[in-house]
């Protein structure tokens, strides 16, 4: 690939490297990084006075970044995963289902050492992932890789298996409580709290646990009766933690006919735990003696073997020995400031950046002319809750404040039904001109301390408000991501997140569209946000539509 400064009369079929702006009656008026440059292209910056430009230049074995990311990515596909559509050389990887996520970290470091035009990142290893969840990256540096590399990098990545998911099954889990005289009741209910949450998380079933004496005899007693009753992993939640293997737990396990795998483990918390298992035909079944932070609901180190298990993988002393690296949880007093703040105070002692100020308006204004003659936003659920109601529900669910609420078409019933919530209510008299008119309305009435602004559309009551944290969690103006979109399977959805510095522009809009085109516009500034489920693709403008949310009677 040639790169450099490139005189415009060589320029055509090159890509360019940096944005330019064009003037105002210039069109286009914006030629954006990654354009192949054409004749139009090249004469418009010719009539601004452009001369030459910053360029690069494919050569032959040079292959395009989108053709190169969608071949890596597909190279890296296997059972459960799933890819999106390459964009700016870029190509997620997705999970299929939900599961704990296993790299082969050899494997990948290998793949980002061939060439540094090719890259992926991924998420750490043994990390539970939900359905649609981004597992990895693959990212080509600007603007191409070299053919050969990349196909070395596919015969890699087919020659292993770097990603993969391993699907939660859903064990069977039994639980014995050991007891001490004195002991509390509520100790032991939160430990049952705190188990079958975990239990559940992870689609397993708590069967009912077995309370007994602090006892070898008793705690063996407990888990045979609990194995007859076909649990496929075994706990135990001692009364006292476990100092050794003969304590009572561990001695327990053994006297039911089991072992002792490994006991300690190098994560805190939860280095007093003992991972053992009971034998039954054909096999064994796991079984473990809690630590003691385990009552908690906080991360442990109960959790990593617990994920591992659920996921089907086996847990040897060597794997649990293993997970000292990453293995401190938790801020210990020689820590000077918790985890989160150290590192970007580390060098300059600042202290640590505030979460970006983002309001979010709910248009509402909108006449409904498709469930004519019903009002869309006042369709009630199952719950008796219409529609913009609910909608508001979500986004104040959310991180985001202020809420507004952009009143139009039958304005007086919209602010009734929010009545008693903490939303402002802005009215757009130019309602009837579309979907312009309420977001000028919206946009006009915000603070001027916001730093972005979510535009919420009163017809998709599935989204979330962590569905919406999760954009904000995304926006960072300072480092180019200004618009934040969620995406379904690679399609680009609502509400989308927009950096205050757009907003004379989208005032600027007129007619019954928004701002989407300036996506477009500004496609560096863009970031998407892959979401779980298909809820940002869906509105509901008809009574069809609406029929196939089962929650909702369109009457």
């Amino acid at each position: 690939m040639k790169f450099g400064p490139t005189p415009l009369d060589a320029a055509e079929g090159a890509i360019l490297a940096h944005t330019i702006r064009l003037p105002e009656n210039t069109s286009p008026r914006v030629l954006k990084k990654g354009t192949v440059l054409d004749a139009a292209a090249l004469d418009a910056l010719r009539r601004a006075g452009h001369a030459e430009i910053v360029a690069a230049r494919l050569e032959p074995g040079d292959i395009p970044e989108n053709e190169a990311a969608q071949r890596l990515g597909e190279a890296l596909l296997g059972p459960l995963l799933a890819r999106s559509r390459a964009a700016t050389g870029r190509v997620n990887i997705l999970a299929d289902a939900a599961g704990l996520f296993v790299v082969d970290e050899a494997l990948v470091n290998r793949l980002n050492r061939l060439d540094e035009s090719l890259t992926l990142a991924t998420l750490p290893n043994h990390t539970p992932v939900s359905a649609r969840e981004m597992l990895a990256t693959v990212k080509v540096i600007p603007f191409s890789a070299p053919a050969g590399a990349l196909q070395l990098a596919e015969v890699v990545a087919r020659g292993g298996r770097a990603l993969a998911v391993h699907p939660f099954r859903p064990l069977k889990v039994g639980l014995v409580l050991s007891d001490l005289p004195g002991m509390k009741d509520s100790i032991l209910e939160g430990t049952v709290d705190a188990t079958e949450a975990r239990i559940h998380a992870l689609s397993g079933t708590l069967l009912p646990p077995i309370r007994c004496r602090h006892e070898e005899n008793a705690i063996a007693e407990a888990l045979a009766k609990l194995r007859r009753q076909g649990a496929e992993l075994l706990l135990v939640a001692g009364a006292s933690a476990v100092v050794d293997r003969r304590d009572a737990g561990p001695a327990a396990i053994v006297r039911a006919g089991g072992r002792i795998e490994h006991f300690g483990m190098p994560v805190d918390p939860g280095n007093l735990i003992c991972l053992g298992a009971l034998p039954f035909p054909g096999g064994e079944v796991p079984a473990m003696v809690l630590p003691g932070c385990a009552r908690s609901p906080k991360l442990n180190g109960f959790d990593w073997v617990l994920h591992r298990l659920f996921a089907g993988l086996k847990v040897t002393g060597a794997d649990i020995a293993g997970m000292g690296v990453g293995g401190l949880l938790k801020e210990i007093e020689t820590r000077p400031l918790p985890r989160e703040q150290a590192a970007a105070q580390a060098q300059s002692g600042a202290a640590p950046r505030r979460p970006r100020q983002v309001a979010a308006l709910v248009l509402a204004a909108g006449r409904s002319r498709r469930m004519a003659p019903l009002n869309k936003l006042m369709v009630t659920d199952k719950a008796g809750v219409p529609m913009v109601a609910r909608v508001v529900n979500n986004v104040l669910d959310s991180r985001a404040r202020p809420v507004i609420a952009v009143t139009g078409y039958e304005a007086q019933r919209v602010e009734e039904v929010l009545a008693g919530r903490p939303v402002l209510i802005a009215h757009a008299e130019e309602y009837a001109e579309g979907l312009s008119g309420s977001l000028k309305a919206g946009l006009a009435a915000l603070p001027p301390e916001v730093e972005g602004v979510l535009v919420c559309l009163g017809d998709m009551p599935l989204v979330t408000g962590a569905m919406l944290d999760r954009l904000m969690a995304a926006f960072d103006p300072e480092e180019g991501r200004a618009i934040v979109m969620p995406t379904f399977r690679g399609k680009q959805g609502n509400p989308m997140l927009w950096s205050r510095e757009f907003i004379p522009e989208m005032l600027a809009i007129t007619g019954d569209v928004g701002a989407r085109h300036l996506v477009g516009k500004y496609a560096e500034k863009v970031v998407e946000v892959e979401m779980s489920d298909d809820a940002v693709l869906r509105d509901f403008d008809t009574t069809d539509a609406l029929k196939l949310v089962p929650d909702f009677r369109p009457g």
